[in-house]
């Protein structure tokens, strides 16, 4: 007969840690609650790994009924990809709101899972609603389902859940979730004029090359007379993109770049590297490098308010900022502090931050609001990266219209430099 572990709360609200016996969860359960005793947590004392990868205990802890099967195998397994984060903000949003009306969270689950579409996300919440019911914590039933509940959220449940505020920590991910999307969405909606500009233009000029240039090529072979150098660089550039499969290269030039970044991105020291180059550009550098900033400062303080342990909201952190330059220096602050430092002193030589950043973080631990001024670094950088990307945006219209412009005047030229020549050869002869 299996042992199981499990973890309870008795009637005066006191936590509870025991081992008993039982042919499986459910009898386990069963006996739990004839003890008066309120599970949290059940699983098998001998882990053994299940099919995927699990360990029974953690689908033993869901099983009520069959639920480790339902959540595990059923629906879940045959969706590809993940969920979108607007459903999982939408989610978050609706749960707090009924966790903060009083419900209880088996039956927030179940109207929430109610409500959704069929899809990756209706198949998740059954999961989960399954593990709950089967004893398991919120957090633990999310930590299975990757797709949706990172390990950032996962830890804010599981905080919510320790401090009995699972109502207020989830209003505080959805915001997180919320300004993060806001912050996301303006920096991509502001770099769609300019793409679509520079598309379009190549796609005209790489057009003209193919099928205009070369008439001029034979017209300008019939007046047997020696061509400027700007005609002839237009005529070869023209001759490789309509003969030499230039026009292929400069097609398939922006997927080929892309695939090669995607390649490097993948590889620890090459997502460094460029990370690295990205913060050092001009102008965009400093909107990467805000972004950052804005982005580790906002998860950190948000996991920081939740009560997880600033060790652990580091490392969380650190996953979770999107930037290997960042990674790196926040995981050297991770190694200091544990070592007995200070935040300031190994942010302030790591040497990736405003002297302004440091300074308010070390206010920020002297006076132990350190979770509300990373806060209020997040919003003043998020307000910094819009004026940025706005600033960028009144850079690039000019610069485009310059370039573009050149690049019309010397089709101009090139065209109608030998014409002019040849005009005037005539006119000497004639005179």
């Amino acid at each position: 007969m299996p042992t199981y572990q499990y973890e309870a709360m008795n009637a005066a609200g006191q936590s509870v840690k025991a081992e008993l016996d039982a042919q499986d969860s459910t009898e386990a359960l069963a006996k739990i609650k004839s003890q008066g005793y309120f599970p949290s947590k059940i699983k098998e004392k001998v882990a053994k790994k299940a099919k995927g990868g699990a360990t029974v205990g953690a689908g033993a802890s869901a099983a009520t009924g069959g639920a480790t099967k339902k959540s595990g195998g059923g629906g879940v397994s045959i969706n590809i990809g993940g969920v979108a984060v607007k459903q999982i903000t939408q989610f978050t949003r609706q749960l707090s709101t009924l966790q903060d009306a009083g419900l209880p969270i088996l039956r927030s689950l179940r109207i929430l899972q109610q409500q959704q579409k069929p899809g990756l996300l209706k198949s998740i919440l059954d999961g989960v609603g399954n593990d709950v019911e089967g004893g398991s914590t919120l957090s633990d039933s999310m930590s299975r389902h990757p797709k949706a509940f990172d390990r950032l959220y996962v830890n804010m449940v599981q905080a919510g859940e320790t401090g009995g505020v699972l109502d207020v920590i989830l209003q505080r991910l959805a915001d997180f979730m919320e300004k993060a999307q806001r912050l996301r969405r303006r920096i991509i909606g502001a770099m769609i004029y300019p793409t679509v500009v520079i598309f379009f233009s190549v796609c005209i000029v790489t057009g003209i090359m193919y099928f205009v240039i070369p008439k001029f090529r034979k017209i300008f072979a019939d007046f047997r007379t020696t061509l400027p150098a700007i005609t002839m660089f237009l005529l070869n550039v023209s001759y490789w993109v309509a003969h030499e499969y230039g026009w292929l290269v400069i097609i398939g030039s922006p997927f080929v770049l892309l695939l090669i970044y995607k390649m490097v991105n993948k590889t620890k020291p090459g997502k460094y590297v460029l990370d690295s180059i990205k913060i050092r550009l001009p102008i965009a550098g400093q909107i990467f490098s805000k972004t950052a900033v804005a982005r580790f400062t906002r998860t950190l303080g948000t996991l920081l308010g939740a009560g997880v342990p600033i060790l652990e909201a580091l490392k969380i952190t650190g996953e979770t900022v999107g930037n290997a330059v960042y990674e790196n220096a926040l995981g050297k602050v991770h190694d200091a502090i544990r070592e007995g430092e200070s935040f300031a002193g190994p942010l302030k030589a790591a040497k990736v931050c405003d002297a302004i950043v440091v300074n308010m973080i070390d206010v920020g631990e002297e006076t132990g609001d350190l979770d509300k001024m990373l806060t209020k670094i997040a919003d003043n950088y998020d307000e910094e990266v819009d004026v940025l990307v706005a600033s960028l945006l009144s850079l690039l219209e000019p610069v485009m219209v310059v370039v573009l412009g050149g690049i019309v005047l010397v089709i101009v030229l090139a065209l109608f430099l030998p014409m002019v020549k040849l005009l005037q050869s005539v006119s000497g002869g004639g005179g």
